[in-house]
């Protein structure tokens, strides 16, 4: 496993991130797997070297972050071993100060993150998406004061228009606020808007991007065929990706198949060579996602296998900013 910095920070991260949304409880959605199921997982990826653990409160109202804490608590013998993220914006409860950026609800939610997580601090705090209802003075200021209280060492942001990052930053920098250091946006070969403007603009001002998504769902995994749990119960799958996704996945398959590896490998390969990617995010419900996903990281792409895998893409409306 290869370790790399986030961003411009000195913060060392693993090459690949995994994704903790899958693990919670049932009731949330019905893919997700309990503690019991996901400790082998989990700790599977540990062996292989992973450090980089992702989460959010709103992932099974709560529980996910309840087990990351249990499972990383067990697994890692100092706290110093690895790097923690969550997040904060969606709903989490019925009352009208349960969601968003205002600084009310960043100060109760981090306070609850720590208590369910089972520590004083997080790696990496995040903002979910943008909040529409709420000035981004506000939320900037909540999050530097988040920073300068010890609970989060780093902030970062996730799915949003590039304008939107760029006018973050500058509030935080004009004020003297701590800035983010990290994008974690919808990106993967079955959706490259983000080339547009928002890669660009992380390059030019040295913030990590961690991916979502590498593998579309599932789509590019699958060569965008053959019904799973999660695809059959997931509605928002439908609305991301479209019919001549298929042919996206269709040059995934071909080009794993000459490499005799699996396409989950060959689709996150292509993701790790983007030059703005810091760390794929990995969803992971059987040992075998989690080793392909390490597979991926040692598995180098001729730049005509590359060309070969984005010659079917077609322009995408907008998604994954709401």
């Amino acid at each position: 496993m290869d370790y790399v910095r986030l961003g411009s920070t000195g913060l060392k991260v693993s090459r690949i991130c995994l994704g903790m949304m899958s693990y919670g409880s049932t009731e949330w959605r019905e893919w997700v797997l309990d503690y019991d199921r996901a400790e082998p997982i989990v700790r599977r990826a540990v062996e292989l070297g992973v450090t980089f653990f992702d989460t959010a409160d709103m992932y099974s109202l709560g529980a996910s972050e309840e087990i990351t804490g249990k499972l990383l608590g067990a697994l890692f013998d100092r706290r110093e071993d690895y790097v923690l993220a969550t997040k904060v914006y969606h709903p989490v409860g019925d009352g009208p100060n349960d969601r968003g950026l205002s600084r009310k609800h960043i100060m109760a939610s981090i306070d609850t993150s720590l208590r369910r997580l089972g520590t004083d601090h997080v790696d990496l705090y995040q903002i979910h998406r943008w909040d529409r209802e709420t000035p981004i003075e506000e939320t900037m200021e909540a999050l530097h004061d988040v920073v300068k209280a010890g609970k989060a060492r780093y902030i970062g942001a996730s799915s949003m228009w590039a304008w939107q990052f760029a006018k973050a930053q500058h509030v935080a920098t004009v004020n003297g606020w701590t800035r983010f250091v990290s994008m974690q946006n919808h990106y993967n070969l079955a959706y490259r808007e983000e080339e547009r403007e928002m890669l660009p603009l992380c390059l030019d001002q040295g913030v990590g991007v961690i991916p979502y998504s590498p593998l579309a769902r599932g789509v590019l995994a699958r060569a965008g065929r053959g019904g799973t749990t999660r695809a059959e119960s997931d509605a928002f799958l439908k609305q991301l990706y479209q019919g001549t996704d298929f042919a996206v996945a269709d040059a995934v398959a071909e080009v794993a198949e000459r490499r005799g590896v699996p396409s989950a490998q060959v689709a996150l390969a292509w993701l790790l060579r983007q030059p703005a990617v810091t760390a794929p995010i990995v969803g992971a419900t059987k040992l075998p996602h989690i080793e392909d996903a390490i597979a991926a990281a040692d598995l180098t792409l001729t730049d005509e296998e590359a060309a070969a895998l984005e010659a079917p893409y077609v322009p995408h409306a907008i998604a994954g900013h709401v």
